[in-house]
């Protein structure tokens, strides 16, 4: 054994000592170090690949390991010739190239450019740029299963995409809008193999776009990149699959582009859970937005807290329930000449949702906690129309149009059981619900908004001119019939038989102007006003059924009228230098409101007055390492439902109560966000700070009726705080093939509960960490292995015995084989654990799916696929959520385990005559 140990160890050290280092330096024509350069290790024999690397920030490259024989090198530089050399056989270990001098490209007709394999990620100055050639997928996988694989990049199971800790707002397509503002119905729907490049970056305002002056306004913002090929041409894919348990699912994407044109046609059915399209979107239809936001704590959905909800949201673990949904719709760009673009797109989707959920609810008391128990049952349906369009327009070379539209209409249905009990400390029951509600109705909005810039003949100054249009109208029906019992003091039992109307309407105007003057050496000066107008019109009546007759309730019904108005003014003033550029300035924002509510003839008149200054600064360290920093204040106004002392009892047990005397929250925040890549040895490291404090911040107050009801209204209190920091480091280890990428979380956030009127801090703590290790050999083999650990606390000022620790944890595992030439294995784990210390709660879910593949037809474009989904049958999610009032639990059903056989085609795969994604380091020839 001994001897055979040693016989390894000699043979190891002979065929390392069999192999060669490269090392040189990228230069320009003045000896000046080019970073980011592509240097590639070629067989003369065939050109084959060999390996590859990329300079650092001096120009200087080494590519190790090479075994000892002659090779080919080429060097690629944007805006520089294609540099090559022989590599000859060297006595010693290393081969040093010396300096390779660069020159300029002169491009001609007959030009050959060789494309190569570039380095996965590449950062150019606010821009972080992912090769997709370097991230493999499986085939027909989808844009989604692409960013997954991306370094500082995750996608939460709804779809929900963040890049560096910040959720991603909007997905474009080689720099058009694809179906609207909707980031899934692009990286769910589109192939993985048609992407070239993913960009991420935050994306200003068009205002700021065109006048160079940062306005503050910024969506983080990914951008599709295609192939070359897939510019011209038709691609996409169908799809189809029949389950047991009478599963099904069918998708369609057609996708045609050419020079200036675009054309995206989408459709998708499917009983299997599986969305295309954002969930959001329900909500701000039925009203379900302005309900979660309206200063209850955080955003959660308690079933029947509002039977205008016709879709619940899911907020954590899985999809919450069983759903069946059909979607479709065109997308269109054109491009009619180069003063004229337009982008129009049309899309429906069509819900029936069936959840099944278990609420337990600890609510903190100074003379005790409450326990708060509900099972409810939520059957809904809901259909909407969205049509977008956006058409600009170049007058001339110095002014240009834009204008936007966007209108919905929606229709919703929902039908609602629930029983609910509140025990004391002791346990005790203090009362019980029971109760059924439904509700259905539509709403119809539209939204415009028009541009003009105009640019001056003097660099620099500009005029804009941005006027908007809101119009939003909806018409809900609704009735509730609950028994409740009360067994505090003497037992009393009440029966509410209600049905309810609501009528609402909006109207939104505004218009901005903004003002650039250059003032010289690259010195910008701003000045802005905004105007803005909302005119509201709620009116709700609700009415008790008594002995089959209604009888008008005025203390739950609800006429509300409301004008709300904002002068804004503001100065910013902008220095751009070399390597750092600097912006600072304030605005002064004077707030009108005036309310009538007129069932209860009680006027409400406010006015505040706000400064609002910004800063920032941005500095380049090299094109590969930024610092930036942003500071901003803003003003969170109270809602119309904030303010309106009306009773909400649409839970018998749980009633909300509006605050006309509420004051807007001031909010500070200050955020420092550090970037750098290493292109000689493909690390990156991408950091922030975020610290926010708040001034009059809204909380939810808590008080209970002598029935032991608990009744939430929104309160002003002094301030909170809160600080949260993200760490992403990412490395490869190119010996093994492997990829690693680790990243940590932290916040803490000081709060103040507030309960029987009565103020108490409480402090929030979140404490997680994330690690990806990607592992591939050459084309057959890939796996993954991943975790997201996330520890939280909650400790209350009230009581020791309040406080709340509790881990959400997430361990997932992938591995896809492929086996004589036309086949492939994929499996997948995902082990979800929720565990809560406080009361030794632990639920464990494991998520195993497995299929095997078919490849077959012409360049592989066929593909047949038997599939397991679920296999250990785990049909229960779980959420757990902290705010300042209450630890919750909620459980619900989902789906189950079933076995499906599908069916794919490719198209446009002729376009590819591999069948399969370029491995790493293979190289095409283009010829203009």
């Amino acid at each position: 054994m001994k001897r055979l140990l040693i016989f390894f160890v000699f043979m190891s050290q002979v065929a390392l000592a069999q192999k060669i280092t490269v090392r040189g330096q990228v230069v320009d024509s003045v000896s000046h170090g080019l970073p980011g350069a592509t240097v590639i290790v070629l067989n003369p024999k065939d050109s084959s690949l060999v390996n590859f690397g990329a300079t650092d920030v001096a120009g200087k490259f080494e590519i190790a390991n090479l075994a000892r024989a002659s090779y080919m090198l080429k060097v690629t530089y944007v805006g520089y010739k294609t540099y090559s050399a022989s590599i000859a056989p060297a006595e010693g270990d290393i081969v040093n190239m010396g300096a390779l001098k660069m020159v300029p490209a002169q491009t001609k007709l007959d030009e050959v450019v060789i494309e190569s394999e570039k380095i996965p990620v590449v950062i150019k100055r606010d821009t972080i740029e992912y090769n997709a050639l370097a991230f493999k997928t499986n085939q027909n996988a989808t844009v989604e299963e692409l960013l997954k694989k991306l370094p500082g990049v995750e996608v939460d199971n709804d779809g929900t995409i963040r890049s560096q800790g910040e959720q991603v707002k909007r997905v474009t397509v080689d720099g058009k809008t694809f179906f609207g503002t909707d980031p899934k119905l692009a990286t769910r729907n589109l192939p993985a193999d048609a992407i070239d490049k993913v960009q991420v970056f935050d994306k200003k305002s068009d205002q700021a776009a065109f006048s160079g002056i940062d306005d503050g306004q910024r969506e983080k913002t990914i951008n599709l990149e295609l192939k070359e090929e897939k510019r011209n041409g038709v691609f996409g894919n169908l799809q189809g699959g029949v389950g047991t348990d009478d599963r099904y699912a069918a998708k369609l994407n057609l996708n045609r582009f050419k020079k200036g044109q675009q054309l995206s046609v989408l459709g998708m059915g499917n009983n299997t859970n599986e969305q295309g399209f954002a969930m959001d979107d329900y909500m701000s239809f039925t009203g379900g937005t302005q309900q979660l936001m309206s200063g209850r704590g955080v955003v959660r959905v308690e079933l029947n807290s509002n039977n205008s909800t016709g879709v619940p949201v899911n907020i954590g673990g899985r999809n919450s329930g069983i759903m069946t949904n059909y979607a479709g719709g065109v997308n269109f760009n054109n491009e009619f000449n180069k003063k004229t673009e337009l982008n129009a797109s049309y899309f429906y989707n069509h819900l029936d949702h069936d959840i099944d959920m278990t609420t337990e609810r600890t609510n903190y008391l100074t003379s005790g906690n409450l326990q708060f128990n509900q099972h409810s049952r939520q059957l809904s349906t809901n259909s909407n129309h969205r049509v977008n369009t956006t058409l600009e327009h170049k007058l001339d070379s110095m002014n240009s149009l834009k204008f936007t539209t966007s209108t919905t209409y929606n229709e919703t249905e929902s039908n609602t059981t629930s029983d609910s009990q509140n025990f004391d400390a002791e346990d005790n029951l203090l009362n019980e619900s029971t109760g059924r509600s439904s509700a259905s109705g539509t709403s119809a909005s539209l939204n415009t908004n028009l541009l003009w810039r105009h640019r001056f003949s003097k660099k620099g100054r500009t005029l804009s001119v941005n006027a908007q249009l809101s119009v939003t109208d909806s018409d809900r029906d609704g009735d509730q019939d609950a028994t409740n019992i009360y067994y505090t003091g003497d037992q009393e039992t009440t029966t509410v038989l209600q049905t309810n109307t609501q009528e609402t309407s909006t109207v939104s105007y505004s218009g901005t102007l903004s003002y650039t003057e250059p003032l010289g050496n690259r010195k910008y000066l701003e000045a802005n006003y905004t105007f803005r107008q909302n005119l509201n019109d709620v009116d709700k009546k609700v009415y008790d059924v008594q002995n089959e007759n209604y009888v008008f309730n005025s203390s739950l019904s609800n006429q509300y009228k409301s004008d709300y108005q904002y002068h804004r003014a503001g100065l910013n003033f902008r220095m751009n230098r070399e390597n750092y550029n600097v912006t600072v300035g304030s605005s002064l924002q004077q707030t009108y409101l005036d309310g009538d509510l007129i069932l209860l003839d009680q006027k409400i008149s406010k006015s505040y007055q706000n400064l609002l200054p910004v800063a920032r600064f941005n500095y380049d360290f090299s094109t590969t390492k930024h610092l930036r920093f942003d500071y901003e204040t803003s003003v969170q106004e109270p809602s119309i439902q904030q303010l309106q002392p009306v009773v909400d009892n649409s839970d018998q047990l749980n009633w909300y109560v509006g605050n006309p005397d509420l004051r807007p929250a001031y909010a500070h925040n200050a955020r420092l966000n550090f970037t750098t890549f290493e292109p000689g040895k493909f690390v990156s490291f991408f950091a922030f700070v975020d610290a926010t404090y708040t001034r009059n911040a809204i909380t939810t107050a808590q008080s209970y009726t002598e029935q032991q009801v608990r009744v939430s209204t929104p309160v002003n209190v002094s301030s909170t705080t809160r600080l949260s920091g993200d760490a992403t480091f990412s490395f490869p280890i190119q010996k093994i093939g492997s990829r690693f990428s680790i990243s940590g979380n932290v916040s803490k956030q000081n709060g103040v509960n507030v309960v029987e009127g009565v103020e108490s801090g409480v402090i929030q703590n979140t404490y997680g960490g994330r690690l990806r290790y990607d592992y591939r050999y050459k084309e057959f083999f890939d796996a993954s292995l991943g975790a997201n650990i996330s520890r939280q606390s909650a400790e209350y000022e009230v009581s020791e015995q309040s406080n709340q620790l509790y881990f959400n944890k997430t361990f997932t595992a992938e591995a896809n084989v492929s086996f004589l030439k036309n086949y492939q294995f994929t499996s997948s784990l995902e082990y979800l654990v929720y565990e809560n210390k406080t009361n030794d709660y632990e639920q464990s879910i494991p998520l195993v799916n497995l299929s095997i593949s078919r490849f077959f037809l012409k360049a592989k474009s066929g593909e047949l696929r038997f599939s397991v989904n679920n296999l250990l049958d785990k049909n229960i999610g779980v959420t757990q959520t902290a705010d300042v009032n209450y630890f919750q639990l909620q459980t619900s059903n989902s789906l189950g385990r079933y076995f499906m056989v599908s069916f794919i085609y490719a198209l446009n795969k002729q376009l590819n005559p591999m069948g399969m994604r370029p491995p790493r380091g293979m190289m095409r020839v283009i010829r203009p």
